[in-house]
């Protein structure tokens, strides 16, 4: 839509005009009951009053909004011409007054994508839930606004709904609720401090709400009380385990006050679990809103409890780093992100019972970052974004996990205690204010001592990963005699950054031995070569680890006797820690073609089955999957499928009866399974005939082996139905989508690419669920023949839908698994003619797309080498 796509400098020259003193906002949200109307989409009705400055009286600006229809506008009193001044994004006025008055009364859409209000039926109750998602600019698709994060201004939200509904926003309600004749009800909510509209927020319906008080004694003798709240749908409440949301909840808020002296700003802490969401969660001051999959509906490891906590405290983080104090534009978009990816792990580490997350940040979240990195759309932490279509794309590898390493590298570089002085300046400076890196540096430069501007264009301002390697060289007796680490650098992003890191040396006291470090050296490595002078006389290693627990943000490799120690002898390894960075250095081989893909394999089948942690066994599964699908020689990968297979029967079997072990070996079967006997115990399991002592086939794990079985063609629509009969869910609907668009049928393809990209009648959460289903590694001759329909498409997927729906088919519907040089070509040839027309937004994803490809097909033709 014209106007929809805000550029940097059109905020820029906004900012500098006006300043915004308040928004009374008046939502009418009945019209989400009830039937949907015949034509056009179901509107709620929005009236916003505006109350700004203007620098330059006289001037002309506009107010975003993105609806159907505007009933009026009134400027100063006086009524606009709506019919011209509003283009369906933009509405523009003036001449503006040194003091405006805006009222915009308009009729706006719900949303079934994710985006602005999102309206949803549960097909368990019928009953209607809705909340709201705006970042980065969503707020406008709900009432008319100042859409920029640098224009903050308190709220005062009126909300009327039905009665029986429960309502939040961001603010705590203010007095009982005003009960009319036709069932409805109208909520105000207390006015807000000053904060930027993307985190405004509102949830409504019938909820399962759960309440308990957060308290903490203050230095004057008092007691600071924050109400807490936590919900979710009815048809999850049987499953929702609010006492641990709220244990963690009142330990991250135990550890910011602890740590950053400003009390938490925002009054009430509510968090919503919704549904159909697109983000993990976000952080709307005071009504924090979340996936509803955080409400395990089956049994779930304790990686998935932990991964709760790290999000919970994520987000928590953010009513520091973003809500009090925000990024000016989305170029520093990091200064909220990866603060509060790193600020999560640390509180998570520190004050919860996860004291194991910096094995997950190792092994987890920096295999986002290392993948990011290496795309030819990396950028550096502070990035340049030109509009909305650029920071929508940022919320990346790079943004989050990327800054939130370099973050740790900064703790080790500044030390702890300057780094938390510089977070308590930091807030108390520029609370409720806006924020650039300059600011941020300018504290940080002062609690450390040291020049955080040289830091800052090394590791924030620079783009790439460099690789860390060790070098060692031994005397006649054995011992070395000198270990340097050599640092390399991308011939893209040609930057040598200084790393404060630790180099520990491993080996085992006899043959049955663990391996384990008797050696550790902490040091600054900078430039091309640094000598480990501390570690020259050690006895001779088997294990040479250059980023012992995980200071810096780098790749690792390894030298020649440290690779094959890790090839007979990973499972020795006997730190958590370091095993998990073991793991991640023979992935980060395997991407960059220095590791054939059936070496990696097999060190999972010799080694993944003595894995302790959970969580890094569930990451060395993915990433099995991965090598498996796209790196491995084709002709080599039935061979490897029924390796794999068989090492993950093997795996459950010998598993721990009833451990988060057994589950996770449990799900990687059933998505190995391919042999007719091993899909026939997936059928045994499923219909109770078989089992494996321990393992509860609960309903989450049944769609996972029906969704294997529907693969191979084991299922039917029939079979489908009657499952989600057994579970007529939301959850079970999103299952039996996914299932039925997995079916391996020319007929059942063309059916969910219809369904997702000729059509708009899916919600975003069954787009996801068909796109999944779509795109299985045993369809690649059924998927063969939408290569060229998706180059064919994919402008004008990008053209006609919302951003958030465009970007799940452009990514999803890649044909990565046609992984051949005719697919390659084909995507040069779109990228060639449509150099100068496509939308830069959409090239970035294709690129990616196509970067992996490429990746992939050298992978495989290492792989293929190691055949011999």
């Amino acid at each position: 839509m014209p106007g929809e796509n805000l550029s940097r400098e059109e905020a820029q020259e906004r900012a500098r005009l006006l300043a915004v003193d308040g928004y009374d906002v008046a939502l009418d949200l009945r019209s989400a009951v009830g039937p949907a109307p015949e034509r056009g989409p179901r509107t709620f009705r929005s009236t916003t009053t505006v109350r700004f400055r203007c620098a330059e009286p006289g001037a002309s600006t506009f107010v975003d909004l993105i609806a159907p229809h505007v009933h009026s506008a009134t400027l100063n009193g006086t009524a606009l011409p709506v019919d011209r001044a509003f283009d369906g994004a933009r509405l523009h006025i003036g001449p503006l007054e040194a003091d405006n008055e805006l009222v915009v009364d308009a009729a706006c859409a719900f949303s079934r994508t994710g985006e602005g209000l999102h309206h949803f039926v549960d097909p368990e109750d019928g009953e209607t839930y809705l909340y709201t998602q705006y970042e980065p600019a969503d707020a406008r698709r709900v009432f008319a606004n100042f859409e920029q994060p640098d224009l903050k201004a308190p709220f005062d939200f009126t909300v009327t709904a039905p009665a029986r509904w429960t309502v939040l926003s961001n603010g705590a309600r203010t007095g009982e609720p005003q009960v009319r004749e036709d069932g409805s009800a109208t909520w105000r909510f207390a006015r807000t401090r000053p904060i930027s509209t993307y985190i405004t927020a509102v949830v409504a319906g019938p909820y399962h709400h759960v309440t308990d008080v957060y308290r903490r004694a203050l230095p004057d003798g008092g007691t600071l009380e924050i109400p807490l709240g936590a919900l979710c749908r009815r048809g999850l409440a049987r499953h929702f385990d609010a006492d641990d949301i709220f244990l963690v909840t009142k330990q991250g808020l135990d550890f910011f006050h602890d740590h950053f002296d400003y009390p938490y700003p925002f009054g009430k802490y509510d968090q919503a679990f919704v549904p159909e969401y697109n983000l993990g969660a976000m952080e709307n001051p005071g009504c924090v809103t979340f996936r509803e999959e955080f409400v395990f509906r089956g049994k779930v490891t304790q990686a998935s409890y932990e991964g709760r906590a790290n999000v919970i405290l994520h987000e928590m983080a953010h009513m520091w780093f973003g809500d009090l104090v925000t990024m000016e534009w989305w170029d520093d978009l990091w200064l909220k992100e990866s603060f509060a990816d790193f600020m999560g792990s640390f509180a998570q580490v520190e004050a919860t019972r996860f004291t194991d997350g910096w094995i997950t940040f190792a092994n987890r979240r920096k295999a986002w970052a290392y993948r990011a990195d290496q795309l030819p759309s990396t950028h550096p932490v502070t990035a340049d974004i030109r509009d909305l279509e650029d920071a929508k794309l940022n919320f990346d590898g790079i943004t989050y996990a990327k800054g939130a390493s370099v973050l740790k590298q900064l703790v080790a570089y500044a030390g702890r205690d300057a780094f938390l002085e510089g977070a308590r300046r930091y807030f108390k400076r520029h609370a409720y204010g806006n924020t650039r890196l300059a600011d941020l540096l300018a504290v940080l430069s002062e609690t450390s001592g040291r020049d955080m501007g040289e830091w800052a264009r090394a590791w924030l301002q620079t783009a790439g990963v460099n690789t860390l390697t060790p070098e060692v060289r031994y005397d006649a007796a054995g011992r070395v005699a000198e270990l340097a680490v050599l640092q390399e650098a991308p011939q893209a992003h040609p930057v040598l950054r200084p790393h404060r890191v630790a180099v520990g040396l491993y080996r085992r006291e006899h043959a049955n031995a663990p391996l384990t470090r008797y050696a550790q050296a902490e040091l600054d490595v900078a430039g091309e070569r640094t000598v480990v002078t501390e570690l020259a006389g050690a006895e001779r290693p088997e294990l040479v680890l250059v980023n012992d627990d995980d200071l810096t943000y780098c790749k690792t490799r390894l030298d020649a006797d440290s690779l094959a120690t890790l090839r007979e002898h990973l499972g020795a390894v006997r730190d958590p820690l370091a095993r998990a960075l073991c793991w991640s250095a023979l992935w980060n081989l395997t991407r960059d073609g220095l590791l054939p893909a059936r070496d990696f394999l097999h060190a999972v089948l010799r080694f993944a089955g003595s894995e302790s942690d959970v969580g890094v066994l569930q990451m060395v599964h993915a990433w099995a999957h991965s090598a498996l699908d796209h790196y491995a020689a084709p002709q080599w990968r039935p061979e490897g499928a029924r390796l794999l297979a068989e090492g993950a029967l093997a795996g459950l079997r010998e598993a721990e009866p009833g451990s988060g072990h057994q589950l996770t070996w449990a799900r990687f079967f059933a998505a190995t399974a391919e042999s007719e006997k091993d899909l026939r115990l997936l059928e045994e399991l499923l219909a109770g005939t078989d089992r494996v002592g321990g393992l509860e086939v609960d309903q989450e794990l049944r769609w996972t082996f029906l969704a294997q079985l529907a693969a191979r063609g084991r299922v039917g629509e029939r079979e489908l139905d009657a499952e989600l009969e057994r579970d007529d869910t939301a959850s079970g609907k999103r299952h039996q989508v996914r299932c039925l668009a997995a079916r391996p049928s020319a007929e059942v393809k063309e059916q969910a690419w219809t369904a997702v990209v000729d059509s708009d009648r899916l919600s975003n959460a069954l787009v996801v669920a068909t796109i999944a289903g779509f795109a299985q590694p045993g369809h690649r001759e059924l998927l063969q023949p939408y290569v060229s329909r998706y180059f064919a498409a994919i402008e004008r997927v990008w053209q006609e839908r919302s951003i958030e729906i465009a970007m799940s088919v452009v990514r999803g519907l890649y044909p990565a698994l046609v992984a051949t040089d005719a697919t390659l070509e084909a995507t040069d040839a779109w990228l060639a003619e449509t150099a100068s027309t496509a939308p830069p937004a959409l090239r970035r994803l294709v690129l990616e797309a196509r970067d992996d490809l490429a990746r992939a097909l050298a992978g495989q033709a290492r792989d293929a080498a190691a055949a011999g």
